[in-house]
């Protein structure tokens, strides 16, 4: 799979604007999964990304993902947030050296006939992600698993699940092993349908695993190596396409918003609404709060590309400011656009909605805000 960072930005630039952008708001109004968006990118090569090059994919980095992945969400955030989840699970497959079908899942991805998503929060330990309360049962080769794991985006739709467990003989809240479970897998269930204030298409919702009976081929990590896994390959992915899906969020609000003031008018005064000084200076609000959190978001990319002392804490730093900040900015949409924003005419309503879901999606704002005090306290993680 050949280009450079330029040609997937572009690329992503394209199928956002004519195949995300037109589907976004049947996406939204009725909940359903974005099944053209998806096909879309799947065709384009996007799904293997960051697939390396020796298994087909593209073989590109942090930077070039928080781009393609900025990009989708301005059009359409739910087409955004299962490709984020796809590739962070991707990122957990390419990461191990000990799952015995890394190989083909890596190359059925870069081909784009497989999308995967991640399965790790539990109902019983709500958003601490990293302490799963389900446990595996260990028969010989036979591996035996019980979960019930919650609001996994793509449920019933994603072609596998990385999912998270304590490993058998676990005795810290972190020991855990990863599993491949293929969607139709016997004992897979998903327990219930997806209608969320945001992100309505993005197909989150329960599922269940009830008595999987999986062969030790499925396990992707040794046991009680599935946590470290997760920070190292996983974490650092996820944070940063959070990051750039909220960025995406307050870029599309803020362009609705330059929109509406230069089209719409006060018709008794002649003028556009643009000449209202309250408003240009909301509008302005808006557009350095995305232009301050697109240069971190760039800052995050290039430290994961090139780790240095501080790489942890802008990781913990990206997904929490990029939240608060698309908070701000699809408020000050709202406010601004006024009536027309709040009875639908515009996009900046679904923004709104769509930008709340990063501050309560594990780790939540609050953990990370913990994580990034105890960082800078010299303290345990966990």
């Amino acid at each position: 799979m050949s280009g450079g960072s330029d040609h997937w930005t572009t690329t992503a630039e394209k199928l956002a604007r004519d195949v995300l952008a037109v589907n976004a708001d049947d996406v939204d109004r009725n909940g359903r999964w974005p099944a053209e968006s998806i096909a879309a990118l799947a065709k384009s090569g996007l799904l293997g990304l960051t697939v390396p090059v020796s298994h087909g994919g593209a073989g590109m980095g942090p930077r070039t993902f928080a781009a393609v992945t900025r990009v989708l969400a301005e059009r359409c955030a739910s087409s955004a947030m299962i490709y984020l989840m796809h590739v962070s699970a991707t990122q957990a497959i390419a990461g191990t050296k000990d799952f015995p079908l890394r190989e083909s899942v890596l190359d059925a991805i870069a081909a784009g006939h497989h999308l995967s998503t991640l399965a790790f929060s539990e109902k019983g330990s709500r958003s601490h992600f990293w302490a799963p309360v389900s446990q595996v049962c260990v028969n010989g080769d036979t591996h035996r698993l019980s979960a019930f794991k919650s609001w996994v985006t793509s449920a019933g739709q994603a072609d596998s699940y990385v999912v998270s467990t304590r490993n058998a003989d676990a005795k810290e809240l972190t020991d855990c092993s990863l599993y491949f479970v293929p969607r139709d897998t016997a004992g897979v269930s998903v327990s219930g349908a997806w209608d969320g204030l945001g992100l309505r298409g993005n197909g989150s919702a329960p599922v269940r695993l009830e008595s999987v009976s999986l062969p030790l081929s499925r396990r992707m990590t040794p046991d009680g190596m599935g946590f470290p896994l997760i920070l190292e390959a996983v974490l650092p992915w996820f944070q940063l396409g959070s990051a750039a899906v909220s960025v995406g969020i307050a870029r599309a609000a803020t362009e609705a918003t330059r929109r509406h003031l230069l089209a719409s008018k006060l018709e008794h005064l002649g003028q556009p609404l643009a000449s209202l000084l309250n408003l240009r200076a909301r509008l302005a609000q808006m557009q350095i709060c995305v232009d301050t959190q697109q240069v971190f978001l760039d800052h995050v990319a290039e430290q994961m590309e090139q780790p240095g002392p501080d790489t942890l804490m802008a990781v913990l730093e990206s997904k929490a400011t990029a939240a608060e900040a698309a908070l701000q900015v699809t408020d000050l949409a709202m406010r601004t656009c006024g009536g027309a924003s709040f009875s639908k005419h515009l996009s900046v309503e679904r923004n709104f909605r769509d930008a709340r879901a990063a501050a309560i999606m594990a780790p939540t704002t609050d953990v990370l805000h913990d994580f990034i005090g105890r960082t800078l306290l010299e303290m345990p993680l966990f």
